[in-house]
């Protein structure tokens, strides 16, 4: 039911060219694991080029540095410049459900855009206190540890 309904922004960073065409994005896939895992196809707009020409072949892929961290490969797009923003849909079920904290990565907030387009912040994005709660030890607890 949520599947279709949600959608994951991210910006693109970088470029690169070589014998195929990259375009990286500040998301990666512990926000989004599908297209990574199994090749699953999720559309990509690019905010505010929805009517450009699609003039570029490139894989989309994360900033985590693994090789299966892509959304799209072989993908027909507009020209990206850095900056430009990314909207990869039918994301609802599959985004904070099944995230995780691989290479210390973070999730991102959550919004929720209602009907009458209200947007309302439905879950904020961790931050590395978060991260690294269960770390917080009493000395007590510490002392007995050792």
């Amino acid at each position: 039911m949520t599947g279709p309904h949600g959608v994951l922004v991210t910006r693109a960073i970088n470029y690169k060219r070589i014998y195929r065409n990259y375009i990286g994005v500040d998301a990666c896939m512990s926000s989004l694991m599908r297209p990574g895992i199994y090749g699953a196809y999720h559309h990509i707009t690019v905010l505010g080029k929805e009517n450009y020409p699609k003039s570029l072949t490139a894989d989309v892929v994360g900033s985590l540095c693994e090789n299966n961290d892509k959304f799209a490969v072989d993908r027909e797009l507009p020209e990206i410049e850095d900056g430009d923003l990314l909207v990869i849909h039918d994301t609802g079920a599959h985004g904070i459900a099944m995230g995780f904290n691989y290479n210390g990565r973070l999730r991102p907030k959550e919004l929720l855009l209602r009907r009458d387009g209200q947007v309302e912040l439905i879950r904020r994005e961790e931050t590395p206190e978060d991260y690294f709660r269960t770390l917080s030890f009493e000395p007590d607890v510490l002392r007995n540890f050792f």
